[in-house]
């Protein structure tokens, strides 16, 4: 095997760590913070919950994808799974659009100020930590690996950073000054930069075809 391949297969092996830890500390993320939300009614930690739920199914898909290619899959396979990984990421992201407008539609009609828990602001501190450090690595082997999917997963990574600051700038609003409508709003400034990755990704996995492999195999 060539020093090139060597080098590959390492990164891949890192680029697969990276997004075991993305997984393991996103589903850790869902059950904090969806909790908490629905416990204490907020839209936007509701809806920033629901996002590391498309987070962790990104990232098991992508563990999918470059353990297919790890493990020496031809070209055809490797190209099939990119695009598949690609369509999981950009569903990730719609899917998050619907969630975050159903939930702040929800609180607009309700006009309930949410409640406070500690748990939820730990969660969301925690996450302002961790996340930098995934989305660098992410979007490090993404690079390296000449792989689209793992750099829109970096995005989707800083997405969750920024809402994470939305989030706790919403919360704070609605204790501090009693703005019911500041965490609703909060949620709602996310949608317009999702839906342009949403739009963005879509368009990259449509432009993969895994036949081209066996075009060029024959050719």
């Amino acid at each position: 095997m060539s020093s090139q391949q060597n080098n590959r297969q390492a990164n891949l092996t890192r680029g697969i760590r990276v997004e075991i830890a993305s997984l393991v500390y996103n589903l850790i993320e869902v059950v904090v913070s969806v909790t908490v939300g629905l416990l204490t009614g907020s839209a936007a930690l509701v809806s920033w919950g629901l996002d590391s739920t498309v987070e962790a199914t990104s990232a098991g898909t992508l563990i999918w994808r470059l353990k297919g290619e790890k493990d020496g899959g031809d070209k055809r396979t490797v190209l099939h799974r990119k695009k598949i990984a690609l369509y999981v990421v950009a569903c990730a992201f719609w899917i998050v659009v619907a969630a975050i407008l159903y939930e702040a539609v929800s609180a607009f009609i309700s006009q309930e100020a949410p409640g406070f828990n500690w748990w939820g602001i730990a969660i969301l501190c925690a996450s302002l930590l961790v996340n930098p450090f995934l989305a660098w690595g992410k979007y490090r082997y993404g690079k390296r690996l000449d792989a689209p999917a793992l750099k829109y997963d970096a995005k989707d990574t800083m997405i969750c950073q920024y809402q994470t600051i939305v989030v706790l700038a919403g919360i704070g609003l609605t204790q501090w000054m009693g703005w019911w409508w500041a965490d609703p709003v909060a949620a709602l400034l996310i949608v317009p930069y999702v839906a342009w990755e949403a739009f963005e990704a879509t368009k990259d996995a449509r432009s993969v075809d895994p036949d081209e492999a066996e075009a060029t195999a024959d050719a």
